[in-house]
């Protein structure tokens, strides 16, 4: 029989309201947040500029060490279902400072990505309407204020409530994945019959050989560039104590997601690299003018130009729309319950562990990660010229890759001591965990050592009379900008730094003993 240990630090303590999400949900929020129409159409054209044919097999790989991950967040959360996530595993299985630098990852990378969300959002309610020109206008105000916009509507519904959250999302969701499934089987139908336009390629098993690729640089591009459109999925475990299950429900739910990406995103690439081609002009996927952004381009492209094909084309705006509707609200959420975990642990200041008695969800912690996108989003937009998108996602790769290794180092170092007592331990708490981590700040030191060069980003910034590039500044600072905030808050809030916080009848337990056995029993 198993006892399931009810933590000490539970959502009725924190505020939250327990037993919101079923599995449903919680796999619907996991697959949501990573906005799978949004990140292929800001994220494919980059991919394919780098690596060329080989986009679907760098979509295999990508998924490795993100399924690795996953299984380091499903083990994590059995131990400690904290919606700190892996704010409180590195905590508890390193050391505080470790933990806080781990939190300031996640709050550093959903901050980051709010810029591109909002400008996504503001280009294609444009679109929608048939505003191409104001849309698609790099410094457009209107895609601004649109943008602004938006986060204010995205922040006001996660602050209302998770079920309504959570309801959103599915129907978000549904309209997200049926429009991807149509484009796909449309524009192969058309490749198989012989009525796609000039430039279309057939289907080739040479596609899926990574040797093909030419540079192992360009392999690296590719593959962080593909941990973008995977991430997201760990919103699903920052949910865990609003779950029925919270020990169970989230990790299973962040499994399922990677698995329904990694489908979903081999048969749309491979259908649109099939229907455009990679070149460079026209609807070719390596148009740089259509980089930004590869599937508003395609609808009319794939269905025509009937009533019936224009209904089609606004649905497909409609589907990213939508995405990056639901992305943002799922970028919201997780950020605000790791500000929320964090405050109550006495890591940041107690303002931020602020709830709502009605809708019982972080009040303090939800505003102010809209109002800081907000600042950032506009910052972003007239330091960068327009280049939101492309600086936020380059940026985002090293953030990624710093919390979701480190999650997977801290899986196998606090179940360390019992690896060796089965089959299932030893690959599933230590060897995949390690490796997706090892694997994951691979990517990140060399994306330190690549975006060091201006001339591999889109903008640059002069230090000390010398250039070095847009993205490494960005990246390299935010960290610097966490650590400095760190040894504020050690002053500031020395007794969680002793661990002094975290008691033995916490789950989230810091002691000089490294890596204690999980709390719960069977």
């Amino acid at each position: 029989m198993t006892v399931t240990v009810e933590p000490a630090n539970s959502a009725q303590q924190k505020g939250l309201k327990r037993g919101a999400l079923g599995l449903i949900s919680s796999t619907v929020i996991g697959i949501a947040s990573t906005a799978p129409a949004y990140s292929l159409a800001s994220t494919l054209g980059f991919v394919v500029v780098a690596i060329g044919l080989q986009a679907p097999i760098i979509t295999i790989l990508a998924f490795v060490p993100m399924f690795c991950v996953s299984l380091a967040f499903q083990q994590m959360n059995k131990a400690d279902p904290d919606c700190g996530a892996s704010f409180t595993w590195a905590t508890r299985a390193f050391h505080p400072r470790v933990g806080w630098m781990g939190g300031w990852g996640v709050l550093a990378a959903d901050v980051i990505v709010m810029a591109s969300l909002a400008q996504i959002a503001g280009q294609y309610v444009f679109d929608l309407f048939n505003a191409n020109g104001i849309g698609h206008h790099a410094s457009s105000v209107w895609v601004l204020l649109v943008g602004v916009a938006w986060i204010v509507a995205m922040t006001w519904i996660c602050y209302i409530g998770i079920e309504v959250s959570a309801n959103f999302q599915k129907a978000l969701l549904g309209i997200e994945l049926t429009m991807l499934t149509v484009l796909s089987v449309w524009a192969l139908v058309r490749v198989g019959n012989g009525s796609a336009p000039v430039g279309h390629l057939t289907p080739s098993l040479t596609w899926f050989n990574p040797f093909k690729v030419k540079h192992f640089s360009d392999l690296v591009v590719g593959l962080a560039d593909m941990l973008f459109i995977y991430w997201g999925w760990d919103t699903a475990l920052n949910l865990n104590e609003e779950s029925k299950d919270a020990q169970n429900i989230p990790g299973k739910a962040g499994i399922y997601s990677t698995f329904v990406l990694l489908g979903t995103y081999a048969l749309v690439i491979l259908a649109v690299q099939s229907f455009a081609g990679i070149g460079s002009s026209g609807i070719g996927l390596g148009n740089g003018n259509n980089v930004n952004d590869v599937l508003s381009i395609l609808g009319p492209a794939v269905f025509g130009h009937s009533t019936f094909a224009s209904i089609l084309s606004h649905l497909l705006l409609l589907m990213v729309l939508s995405s990056a509707a639901a992305s943002t609200q799922t970028t919201i959420l997780p950020t605000a319950r790791t500000v929320l975990s964090m405050s109550v642990h006495k890591a940041l200041p107690n303002v931020f562990a602020h709830t709502s008695k009605r809708f019982l969800t972080p009040t303090v912690a939800t505003v102010s990660f809209g109002v800081v996108s907000i600042g950032l989003y506009v910052a972003m937009n007239f330091i960068s010229a327009g280049h939101v998108i492309a600086d936020s996602i380059d940026a985002l790769g090293a953030m990624i890759a710093f919390y979701y290794g480190l999650t997977g180092f801290s899986c196998f170092w606090y179940y360390r001591k019992q690896l060796t007592k089965s089959v299932h331990n030893f690959f599933v708490q230590g060897v995949a965990p390690l490796f997706g981590g090892v694997v994951l700040w691979l990517i990140l030191g060399w994306a330190f050592w690549y975006y060091w060069n201006p001339e591999n980003n889109y903008t640059h910034v002069k230090v000390f009379g010398r250039e070095i590039g847009g993205t490494f500044t960005l990246d390299v600072g935010t960290l610097l900008i966490g650590v400095m905030l760190m040894i504020t808050m050690n002053v500031a809030r020395p007794a969680f730094f002793r661990g002094q916080t975290l008691t033995r009848d916490s789950p989230t337990l810091v002691t000089a003993d490294f890596g204690i056995e999980p709390q719960a029993t069977s």
